[in-house]
């Protein structure tokens, strides 16, 4: 009888796992229609990054373009933000679960949904660090003669080592990942409740804490999002580590902070429709399952 009992106890926590990958798949795919409605804000913040240029010029370049290439490097980002929560909201439920079972003692429980996120944002750079790349190198629109299809930059990636190719900028998207998924665990739980206590209904509160904790998360982590960028933009070439883009760009942007956010306002506006979504559907989802 006990034996039965374990089975099906952990038959139940398997049904969770996978529906918890199934949610943040879910809800991440639903969240990919306002990111094709907002991918030309993206890439308007992309061309500030890279040429460190007003809002207006690159406009006008993405004008000048036209409409067919505007959404050019529109496939990695969708196909991204969908793996991307699958594995995400997935991964970090079983750490955490994995972690509430062997820490009871050691760590505090408020602190195991950020531990369990800085895990699975490290595994999501490990998996998504080549689509990033390749999405960088098709909407940088000096590559544009040079490599004019997927398959002609995926060929010229490949010929290179894994640093410099498809793993280029790997460090600082490594951090980026592990620092702004454990704030986001850490912080959706008290900012939702926080929330809640105002007398929002549930889908409202999910939808704001998880505007409020992106818009914090960009904004503090912005920076490390113009080093990629800047970093995955362009293939061949003099490759200078991290250290020296770093001090390379921050020389560029005339040492201000108040250039260096250039942009830094859209990357907000698609952060909070984004993630409002996503969190908003993600905890509809998992009340109805639970």
């Amino acid at each position: 009888h006990h034996q039965k009992l374990m089975n099906c106890k952990h038959r139940r926590y398997s049904v969770v796992h996978l529906q918890s990958y199934l949610h943040g798949g879910t809800s991440s795919l639903l969240s990919t229609i306002p990111t094709l409605v907002v991918f030309p804000v993206y890439k308007t913040v992309f061309r500030q990054q890279i040429h460190n240029s007003t809002v207006h010029r690159a406009v006008g370049q993405l004008y000048k373009e036209g409409p067919v290439k505007l959404y050019r490097g529109v496939v990695p980002p969708l196909l991204m933000r969908t793996l991307n929560g699958t594995l995400l909201f997935g991964l970090q439920d079983t750490l955490l679960r994995q972690t509430s079972l062997t820490s009871q003692t050691v760590i505090p429980t408020s602190a195991l949904p950020a531990l369990a996120g800085f895990g699975a944002g490290l595994v999501e750079a490990v998996v998504f660090t080549p689509f990033e790349r390749v999405q960088n190198v098709l909407q940088n629109g000096q590559n544009d003669h040079q490599l004019p299809t997927l398959r002609s930059i995926l060929v010229r990636l490949r010929s290179q080592r894994l640093a410099l190719g498809y793993y280029r900028a790997f460090m600082p998207i490594a951090a980026r990942n592990a620092l702004g998924s454990s704030l986001y665990f850490g912080l959706k739980g008290p900012a939702c409740s926080a929330v809640a206590g105002q007398g929002l209904p549930p889908v409202a509160s999910s939808f704001v804490s998880g505007t409020l904790t992106s818009m914090a998360i960009s904004l503090a982590l912005y920076p490390l999002s113009v080093l990629v960028a800047n970093m995955q933009a362009h293939v061949g070439g003099e490759t200078k580590g991290v250290m020296a883009c770093w001090r390379m760009l921050w020389e560029s942007w005339q040492q201000s902070v108040a250039l260096l956010y250039r942009g830094a306002s859209l990357v907000i506006l698609r952060s909070c429709i984004t993630w409002g979504i996503t969190t908003a559907i993600y905890d509809r989802q998992q009340k109805h399952s639970g």
